[in-house]
Order: C-alpha cells, then structure tokens, then sequence
C-alpha cells in the first residue's frame, strides 16, 4: 500500500493533559501495532493532530520517539511511513518473546504475585475484551501492552521489561481487523483473565503454558 495518508483512522481526541506527549506516543505505537498505521502510507503530523484535536507539535515529537524506536521512518518535506517487518522479523520477535515472557511468567506464577498487583490487573484484562469486543484495535494493543508489562514488572528486573516493551513495539499484529469484525477477538482477549486466575491460583504449569499459547495466538495473528 502506497500513497498519501488517509483520514479513515479512529484515534481518540486529546484533551489539554500533562503528559500529552507520552499518551499520543502511547496512541501512535499502537495505531502501529495494530496495522491502523500501515506501511507505505505517508502520514503527516499536522493531519494527525487535527484528529487527534491537538497542535502538531506534541504530535511531531511523538512520531520523532517512533522514529528512534525504529517502528516508522522520516519521509523529508512530507511526514513520516511505517516500516514493515518481514516474516522473518516476526519469527524471530515471536521467539525472543517467548524465551522471556514464558519463563518469566511461570516463575511469577511459583513465586506469588502481590494481591494488590493482581487486583490492578483484572480492570486492565477487562478493558482488553472491552476494547476486542467494540473493534477498538488501538485500545486493545495498548492496554494489553500496559497488562504485560506492569505484570513482568513484579519480576524485578526493569531490564527485562525495557527488552519486552522493544520487543512488542516492533511486532505487527495485522489480523486483528479481520478477527474484530468476525467477533473472534474475544476469545483470545480472555486470556489475559485466565492467566491471572492462574497466577492467584499459584499454578505455575499452567500459566506457563497459557502464556506460550498465548504468544503462539498472537504469532498467528500476525500471519493473516
């Protein structure tokens, strides 16, 4: 898909907040993730921030922060296009994903979790179904990569979190369109809940295995 923006995207309208940067960041990468932002698609700051009901320069410094994390590209005297991963790419995220999250989230599961956090997880785990079963594709990535990363974080190792937060900002998740409008995003969004029933429950093999699948899921979401 090439060419000059389009204004079919659905982005939220900002109001005057003190961490506006961060939070169209936060949009942005998942406008990303989830194709809502395709390749080859020149998009303009300017154009953005009317939708978003902004000025263009908190936009503009947001997309500048995409631009470092490498997810899209400076195209000069225009905007700004995303890249794309090859299929490759995505393999070898989906495998490094793997080798940290899964063991990750057993040893969490062995270990315990502070009720306090699980608590604080079942809203974000809601709004993740929330977000599948109204078709809202940015929302949905965003908060499910909010959900993972506050729960890698009772890990201890911010390094770790950092990796992952890398990680699944340059994965591609394309297909969720396509499972939203059939209604079979639902299912997969409940694992989030699941896995933190899992977690209470101290079943260490069992959130071990329910997060490989749950990586697998997204994997092949990616493919379609």
């Amino acid at each position: 898909m090439t060419g000059q923006e389009h204004l079919a995207l659905t982005l939220p309208t900002f109001g005057v907040q003190r961490n506006l940067r961060d939070q169209i960041t936060q949009t942005l990468r998942a406008a990303v993730i989830s194709g809502e932002l395709r390749p080859g698609v020149v998009y303009s700051a300017p154009t953005l921030a009317t939708q978003f009901g902004v000025s263009a320069t908190p936009v503009r410094e947001a997309m500048l922060d995409l631009v470092k994390e490498g997810l899209i590209d400076t195209v000069r005297n225009k905007g700004f296009r995303v890249t794309e991963p090859s299929e490759k790419d995505l393999d070898d995220l989906s495998e490094l994903r793997a080798l940290i999250e899964v063991p990750t989230v057993r040893r969490l599961a062995a270990t315990g979790v502070d009720p306090a956090v699980l608590a604080e997880l079942r809203p974000l785990a809601a709004g993740i179904e929330r977000a599948a079963a109204s078709g809202d594709l940015i929302a949905h990535v965003a908060t499910d990569m909010q959900f993972h990363l506050r729960l890698l974080d009772q890990a201890g190792n911010p390094h770790l979190v950092e990796t992952v937060r890398s990680l699944r900002s340059r994965s591609r998740i394309y297909g969720l369109r396509g499972l939203a409008d059939r209604d079979e995003l639902i299912p997969s969004s409940h694992e989030h809940a699941e896995l933190l029933d899992l977690i209470e429950a101290r079943d260490a093999g069992g959130a071990e295995a329910l997060m490989y699948r749950h990586i697998r899921h997204v994997r092949g979401i990616w493919a379609e």
